[in-house]
C-alpha cells in the first residue's frame, strides 16, 4: 500500500506551520511543509524536528507555475497520489500600506485566488479516493460580500457559477480597482476581502466538480481560522496559531464516508453560510 501524503502550502510560519504541527501528530502518513523560501522552510522543519516531529520539506511558490509543476511532478513520482491538500498560502497588505489600491488588488488576488487555483489545478488530478481539500478562507470574505452591490452579490452567490465566471469576476474587480471605480461597479473596498470571496466561492465550485468525479468521496471545504496572532494580523488576533489551525486540521482529517461538512464554509468546526458569517470576537 502506498504511503499517504498531506501537503500544506505556505507553512513555514503562522497558521500553516501550526497545521503542519497538528497533522504530524495525527495524520498517518508523510506531511509536507512548503514555503517559497527554502531556507525559511528548512528552518521551520528543524524547529518541528526539535519538538520530535518529522515533517518533510519541498519548495513551493504558489505564484510561480514552474515551482508548482516541479512540486506536482515530485509528489506524482514519489507518492503516485495525494491524500490531503491544505491551501493555506496567502498574503495581505497592512492597513498602513501606501501602495495604490489597484496594485494591492492585483497582487493580493494573484496570490490568494489565482495561486490557490493554480495549485488546485495542478494537484487535483493526483487526489486519491477519500482525499480532503481545505481552502483557508477568512471572515473577510463575509464582510466583503456584504459590502458589494446586490447585483455583484448575485453573481458570486449563483449556485451554478463556474470557475471561468468566477475568474472573470476577479479580473473585473482588479481592472476596476486599477481604474479607481471598483466601488462604483459594486465591489467591496477590501482587496484581501475580495480575494477571500474568490477562495470561498472557488471551494464550492471545486466540491461540486469533484462530487461528480469518478474518484470516490473527495471533499473540499473552505474555512475561517478565526482572528489569529500572526504576522498577517500584525499579532492583533486573540487566538494562538494552534487554535487557528484547529478547524483546518479537523477538515483535513474528516473520516472516510463523511457526509458533512462537504462543500461548506466552516468556522470553529461549525458549518456557516460564508456570505452570512459573523465572527464573534
Amino acid at each position: 500500500m502506498s504511503t499517504k501524503v498531506a501537503v500544506v502550502t505556505g507553512s513555514n510560519k503562522g497558521i500553516g506551520y501550526a497545521i503542519v504541527r497538528g497533522l504530524c501528530k495525527q495524520f498517518k502518513g508523510d506531511v509536507f511543509l512548503t514555503a517559497r523560501n527554502e531556507e525559511l522552510g528548512q528552518k521551520a522543519v528543524k524547529s518541528l524536528n526539535d519538538e520530535g516531529l518529522s515533517p518533510k520539506f519541498h519548495q513551493l511558490d504558489i505564484t510561480d507555475q514552474v515551482s508548482i509543476e516541479r512540486f506536482r511532478d515530485f509528489i506524482k513520482n514519489t507518492y503516485g497520489g495525494l491524500d490531503v491538500l491544505v491551501n493555506n498560502a496567502g498574503m495581505a497588505y497592512k492597513q498602513a500600506s501606501t501602495a495604490p489600491f489597484g496594485e494591492q488588488a492585483e497582487v493580493t488576488i494573484k496570490t490568494n485566488y489565482f495561486g490557490t487555483l493554480a495549485v488546485s489545478e495542478a494537484l487535483f488530478p493526483l487526489l486519491r479516493p477519500h482525499a480532503r481539500v481545505v481552502n483557508v478562507s477568512s471572515m473577510a470574505s463575509s464582510f466583503a460580500i456584504r459590502k458589494c452591490s446586490p447585483e455583484v452579490q448575485a453573481k458570486f452567490l449563483n449556485a451554478k457559477i463556474t470557475t471561468e465566471e468566477l475568474t472573470k469576476l476577479m479580473n473585473d474587480f482588479i481592472q476596476a480597482a486599477k481604474n479607481g471605480d471598483h466601488e462604483k461597479k459594486g465591489y467591496s473596498n477590501s482587496a484581501y476581502g475580495m480575494s477571500k470571496v474568490g477562495a470561498s466561492v472557488l471551494s464550492q465550485i471545486q466540491h461540486r466538480q469533484l462530487s461528480a468525479d469518478p474518484r470516490e468521496d473527495i471533499i473540499v471545504n473552505a474555512c475561517c481560522p478565526g482572528y489569529v496572532d500572526t504576522d498577517m494580523s500584525s499579532h492583533k488576533g486573540p487566538k494562538t496559531i494552534d487554535e487557528g489551525a484547529d478547524t483546518p486540521i479537523y477538515l483535513a482529517l474528516l473520516p472516510e464516508g463523511a457526509k458533512s461538512p462537504a462543500g461548506d464554509f466552516v468556522a470553529d468546526r461549525e458549518v456557516h453560510r460564508w456570505n452570512e458569517y459573523t465572527y464573534k470576537f
